[in-house]
C-alpha cells in the first residue's frame, strides 16, 4: 500500500498522523491511536449490514451491465448517494460506461425480487452525500468490474478528503472519487485487497453466504468478485453504517431480535423527518447537538399544529359547536397520550402547564406552603437544574424551612449514603433530576424514592432530561410528582406536563384562579373541580398540549428501547473520540448516563470554542447551563456542552471532533 505521512502535531504528544496520499488535509493530525486495524470480520459484518437493507430509488427497467446482460427493472438506490430519478432520465449516454446501465428509461418503482441488487452500483455516478449513502467505484470490462484503485475515505465537512491507494495507481483505472460522509462500497477480485483472503464471504448477518447465493444478480453478472465495505481510515469499530433508505422498514434479518415490536431503528431515516436538520448554517449543514437545552421537531408535530389551527382552533369544555368539540377531543386526547407515556395510572393524574419550571413552582406554591413550616427540611442534589433550586429556596425562606443538599462524587455521581444522611424526621420534601442535564448523569431515582418515603417525605422527580432518553413509568417510580417539558421531548415549545398522584393532587389548594377551574362561583364561596381542571385555570396552550401529543405519538412509532439503545452506543462513540483529544477533560463520567458531553480543553475559552464550532454548522451550548452549583463542584464557571439525540449520527461525532482538533492544534488560530 502505498501512503504519504504528515508532521506529527506540534502539540508534542508524539501521535502517529493518518496516512494520506498527495496533500495533506487540514484533519490529518488525528492521532493514530483513534485507529483500528481493517479487520476482514468487520469488514463483512458491514457488507452485510449494506445488502440486508432495503433501497430506496429505482434504476431504468431494460437496463444492462457493461457486457450487454440484462439488469432487473426497478433496481433499488440511496436517493441521496445516487442519481435521482430526474438525472436517471437525463444522464449522458457518455455514463453508461461508467455506471454499466443504460440512462434512457423511465423509472419504476422497486420489486421485492431486487431487494438485493445491482442498483446499489448506480451510486458510483454521483459522489457520496453527508447522509452516509455507500457508493461503488466501478469500472466495467467486459460485464466484471476492474481493479479498484482507490479508496476516497469520507470524512465530515472535511475539504479534500484524502485518497488511499490500495492499488499500484499506474495500473489502476480512472474511478470515480468519493467524498464527503459514509463508507464507500468497493467492488474488488477475490484476493486482490492486502490483508483479505481470497474468497472472503459476506450476506446477511444471520446466515452469511457467498456472492453467488446472496446476490444472484450480482454474480451471475461477475463471477469471481467479491464486495467489502470500508470505512474512512479511523476507527470504526462501533460506528454504524447504513445507507438512507426510503422508509422506516427494514428486512428483519438486518436487526437482531430485541423483542420489541418497533421498527428496526435508521437515524439516517430518522433525519428526514426533521426538516430544520437541512438548514444550512455559516454555509454548512446544521449539525444539531443542543438537545439539552431543546429538540428539534419532527414534520409530524408541525403538521399536527398547522392542523389544529386550520381546522380545530377553538377554546375548550365551553361551547357546544362542532370547533370546541374538536378542539376539546383533541387537548383530552393528548392528555391520554401523556398518561399513556408515563404510565399514569389515569389521564386525571397529568396537568398541562407552560413546562418544567412551572410544574416545580406550583408545587411549592400549592403543596410546599402548606406543609412546609419553620424547621422543615427540603432535600436535593448538588446536581439540579435552577429551576429546581430557587423555587425550594424562595418557600424556605418564606417558612423558615432549611434547605439541605446531598453531595456528588467527582464522577458527579449522587453518593447514596450521604444522601441517606440528610434524611430524618424534620425531612417533609425531596426533589431532584432523574437525569442532570449539565452531566448526564443518571441517579438511581428509583431508590432515592424509595429511602425518602422510608422517613415520611414526598418526592418531586425532575424528568426533563429524561423523558427524551429513556423509558419512564411513574408507577414504578412511586414518585409523588413528576414534571417535564414538551420541547425537550420534540414537542412545541410553552408546553409542560405535572404528574401527581391522584389523591395529592385533589388534596392540593388550588395555584391561580379563574374559568374552567371552578364547578360553582358566588360571590361567598367557590367550589373548585377535581384535578386536573382546578390547576388549568384559564385558557391553556391548547394547540401545544396537542402538538406535545404528537411528538409523544412519533417518539413512541420509534420505540423508547429502540432509542435508548442508539444513544447509548452513540455516547459511547462520542466518549472515545472526545477522550483522545489532548487537553480535552470530561466533566461527568459516570457510568449511568444519558446523552450530554459536557467538557473543557485546556488552554481554551469555552465561548471561543462555540464560535468556532458554529462557523462549521456544529450548534453546542456553552455557560453553566443553569447549573452553576454543579459546574462550581468541579472548580468551573462553564462548560462547552454537546449533548445528544436520536436523530444525531456519528458523523456529527466526528465532524465536532475534527473541528476540535483543529481548535486545539491552532488551526483556528484560537488563543491558547
Amino acid at each position: 500500500m502505498n501512503t504519504g505521512s504528515n508532521t506529527p502535531p506540534s502539540d508534542g504528544s508524539g501521535a502517529t498522523p493518518i496516512p494520506t496520499a498527495g496533500p495533506a488535509p487540514e484533519w490529518a493530525d488525528i492521532p493514530a491511536d483513534a485507529l483500528a486495524p481493517i479487520d476482514p470480520a468487520v469488514l463483512t459484518k458491514l457488507a452485510n449490514e449494506l445488502f440486508a437493507m432495503p433501497p430506496t430509488a429505482v434504476t431504468p427497467p431494460g437496463a444492462t451491465l457493461g457486457s450487454g446482460s440484462p439488469v432487473p427493472g426497478g433496481l433499488p438506490v440511496s436517493d441521496k448517494g445516487g442519481p435521482t430519478d430526474a438525472e436517471l432520465r437525463a444522464l449522458p449516454a457518455a455514463m453508461a460506461g461508467a455506471t454499466g446501465l443504460s440512462p434512457q428509461t423511465p423509472v419504476t418503482p422497486p420489486t421485492p425480487e431486487s431487494a438485493e441488487s445491482l442498483a446499489y452500483f448506480l451510486q458510483s455516478a454521483q459522489p457520496v452525500s453527508r447522509h452516509n449513502a455507500p457508493a461503488l467505484n466501478l469500472e466495467s470490462s467486459g460485464g466484471a468490474p476492474a481493479s479498484v484503485a482507490t479508496l476516497a475515505a469520507g470524512v465530515p465537512f472535511m475539504p479534500e478528503p484524502p485518497v488511499i491507494p490500495i492499488a499500484d495507481p499506474a495500473s489502476a483505472p480512472s474511478t470515480p472519487s468519493v467524498k464527503g460522509y459514509g463508507a464507500p462500497v468497493l467492488s474488488i477480485p477475490n484476493g486482490s485487497l492486502p490483508g483479505l483472503p481470497a474468497g472472503s464471504t459476506f450476506g446477511h448477518p444471520t446466515a452469511p453466504t457467498n456472492a453467488a447465493s446472496a446476490m444472484p444478480h450480482i454474480s451471475s453478472e461477475m463471477p469471481g468478485t467479491s464486495f467489502y465495505f470500508l470505512e474512512e481510515a479511523r476507527s470504526f469499530a462501533r460506528k454504524p453504517t447504513m445507507p438512507v433508505i426510503e422508509s422506516a422498514e427494514v428486512l428483519p434479518e438486518a436487526i437482531p431480535d430485541s423483542g420489541s415490536s418497533h421498527p428496526a431503528f435508521d437515524a439516517y431515516v430518522v433525519r428526514r423527518d426533521f426538516p430544520i436538520l437541512q438548514e444550512q448554517v455559516n454555509g454548512r449543514p446544521l449539525i444539531w447537538l443542543d438537545n439539552a437545552a431543546t429538540t428539534q421537531k419532527p414534520q409530524a408535530v408541525i403538521d399536527r399544529l398547522t392542523y389544529f389551527y386550520q381546522h380545530e382552533n377553538s377554546n375548550i369544555h365551553r361551547a357546544a359547536h362542532e370547533l370546541a368539540a374538536r378542539a376539546t377531543d383533541a387537548y383530552e386526547a393528548a392528555r391520554d397520550k401523556v398518561a399513556r407515556f408515563l404510565h399514569a395510572s389515569s389521564s386525571d393524574e397529568i396537568i398541562f402547564l407552560r413546562g418544567t419550571t412551572e410544574a416545580i413552582n406550583l408545587v411549592a406554591q400549592s403543596w410546599g406552603r402548606r406543609h412546609i413550616g419553620p424547621g422543615d427540611e427540603i432535600v436535593i442534589t448538588w446536581l439540579e437544574h435552577h429551576a429546581n433550586i430557587v423555587p425550594w429556596q424562595l418557600l424556605a425562606a418564606e417558612k423558615g424551612a432549611r434547605l439541605r443538599v446531598a453531595p456528588v462524587d467527582d464522577r458527579g455521581q449522587v453518593r447514596l449514603d450521604e444522601y441517606e444522611k440528610l434524611l430524618g424526621p424534620r425531612t417533609r420534601l425531596v426533589a431532584f433530576s432523574q437525569v442532570s442535564n449539565a452531566l448526564g448523569t443518571i441517579t438511581p431515582a428509583r431508590e432515592m424514592v424509595a429511602m425518602a418515603h422510608r422517613y415520611g417525605a414526598r418526592v418531586l422527580v425532575d424528568g426533563a432530561q429524561a423523558v427524551s432518553h429513556m423509558r419512564v413509568d411513574v408507577q414504578e417510580l412511586d414518585a409523588d410528582w413528576y414534571v417535564f417539558s414538551g420541547h425537550k421531548v420534540f414537542g412545541p415549545t410553552g408546553i409542560g406536563v405535572l404528574y401527581g398522584k391522584l389523591d395529592l393532587l385533589n388534596a392540593m389548594p388550588v395555584w391561580q384562579g379563574g374559568g374552567n377551574m371552578i364547578q360553582d362561583v358566588t360571590f361567598e364561596r367557590t367550589i373548585y373541580q377535581a384535578a386536573p381542571a382546578r390547576f388549568e385555570a384559564g385558557t391553556g396552550n391548547i394547540a401545544d398540549a396537542v402538538g406535545l401529543g404528537a411528538a409523544l405519538d412519533y417518539v413512541e412509532k420509534i420505540g423508547m428501547e429502540n432509542i435508548s439503545r442508539y444513544e447509548h452506543e452513540l455516547l459511547v462513540y462520542a466518549t472515545e473520540k472526545l477522550s483522545a483529544i489532548p487537553g480535552l477533560r470530561l466533566i461527568g463520567t459516570a457510568p449511568e448516563k444519558a446523552g450530554v458531553l459536557s467538557f473543557v480543553i485546556d488552554g481554551f475559552r469555552n465561548e471561543d470554542i462555540g464560535d468556532a464550532l458554529n462557523r462549521e454548522g456544529i450548534a453546542v451550548r456553552t455557560g453553566h447551563h443553569c447549573a452553576q452549583p454543579i459546574l462550581r463542584r468541579f472548580g468551573l464557571e462553564s462548560t462547552v456542552r454537546p449533548s445528544l439525540a436520536f436523530y444525531n449520527t456519528c458523523e456529527d461525532i466526528d465532524a465536532l471532533v475534527a473541528t476540535l482538533w483543529r481548535i486545539r492544534t491552532g488551526r483556528y488560530g484560537l488563543q491558547h
